[in-house]
């Protein structure tokens, strides 16, 4: 059975204003997105699943579903604020969905194979596709064994400004043990990238690993964060801003025993729009990857 890739669109960009999700960047005005879809595609996944708001289903269905029709299977599915389990609701006044975890548990009835996740408005790079579809197939029919791709911490910079990371810690066995997330990363003008905090900044090397959101997950993931989901809600339900991560499933279960997540490396560079002053940017690069004949163009 083929993979499934399930993508995360449901959110907007605040720093960088608007629908990243559907702001046309490639040469024939094709979205991050589609790269993606094209990299999965060739590394072998079957099906795509995106997550996405109601309110803009009629212009995602028009301006990203429909160029996929003949080329992979694509199924819909709809993170709202009222999208939990039954016995709860929403506080009065909450407009924002529960965060990544939240998002991913809206693929709980339609994905039952090994999976990935990614973010819609990041471009990964051709070489981690092929890593992340190689576990997915080697872990099918397991459970509790999971993987993310840690990137190289160099190759994920903005050139506008700071970035924050989420810094790996693993074991000897490249296995994840902890993940930090640091604020305020720059690669400063002698060439050192540090991260910021309080009133200390502090280097990392180059080549440390960071996520950046591209999971590989066996089906199991869903039950068990279905169940950490419904006791997040009776802790923290009532709030108006908490939030529930992917992150928090993996610690939990990779230090409850069960399940392990390895850390893929890539060499691939990562880009995205973070800031709107990223957009000229990331414009000229996929220019640049056509040129090169990395991807066609028109791409589909």
């Amino acid at each position: 059975m083929k993979p499934t890739l399930f993508i995360l669109a449901a959110g907007m960009g605040s720093r960088y204003g608007g629908l990243k999700q559907l702001d046309g960047l490639g040469p024939n005005g094709e979205t991050i997105m589609d790269y993606s879809i094209y990299d999965a595609i060739q590394a072998g996944f079957g099906k795509v699943v995106f997550v996405i708001r109601r309110d803009f289903e009629q212009d995602f269905r028009a301006k990203i579903v429909s160029k996929y029709d003949n080329r992979i299977p694509v199924e819909l599915v709809f993170q709202e604020t009222d999208s939990l389990p039954k016995g709860f609701s929403a506080p009065e006044g909450r407009t924002k969905p529960w965060g990544t975890g939240h998002a991913v548990l809206m693929g709980k009835d339609v994905i039952k194979e090994p999976f990935a996740v990614i973010n819609a408005d990041d471009y990964y790079g051709r070489e981690s596709w092929q890593i992340l579809a190689d576990f997915l197939r080697s872990v099918e029919g397991k459970e509790g064994q999971y993987a993310m791709v840690g990137y190289r911490l160099i190759n994920t910079l903005s050139e506008s400004g700071t970035v924050s990371r989420g810094v790996c810690e693993t074991n000897s066995q490249n296995y994840l043990t902890c993940i930090t997330e640091r604020t305020k990363i720059i690669r400063e003008s002698d060439g050192v990238i540090r991260y910021y905090e309080d009133d200390t900044k502090t280097p990392l090397p180059d080549n440390t690993p960071v996520s950046m959101n591209m999971w590989a997950f066996t089906p199991d993931y869903f039950r068990y964060s279905e169940a950490f989901f419904t006791e997040f809600l009776r802790e923290k339900g009532n709030e108006m801003k908490s939030e529930f991560y992917i992150l928090s499933v993996v610690d939990a279960l990779i230090h409850l025993g069960k399940a392990t997540c390895k850390v893929l490396d890539t060499p691939s560079k990562w880009f995205g729009v973070t800031y709107s002053e990223d957009r000229p940017q990331v414009v000229a690069k996929f220019a640049q990857l056509a040129k090169e004949g990395v991807y066609p163009s028109p791409l589909f």
